[in-house]
């Protein structure tokens, strides 16, 4: 299992509401820990498959930038803002 990938894809930063108001996933085991612990809601066709596919993605059935594709639809599905995390 690949929790720690990071290199694969583009860093995201996510404006989420609530407590926990911005993160920037950076490896498969951030996103896992948002998608869980950060969401606004586990409901919604989007949101299933971007942790379906984060599972996958850990256990290296897909790779980590189809998982990204997916992330990317279940935020504009919970309405959340995703932001391309550029490095200098």
């Amino acid at each position: 299992m690949c929790w720690n990938t990071s290199s694969a894809f583009a860093p995201v930063g996510l404006a989420l509401h609530g407590p926990a108001t911005h993160k920037i996933v950076r490896t498969l085991g951030d996103a896992a820990h948002i998608l869980i612990k950060d969401w606004p809601s586990d409901e919604g066709e989007e949101y299933v498959a971007a942790v379906k596919a984060c599972v996958d993605a850990i256990s290296g059935q897909i790779a980590p930038e189809q998982f990204r594709e997916a992330l990317l639809r279940a935020a504009d599905e919970a309405g959340i803002a995703a932001l391309t995390v550029v490095r200098r």
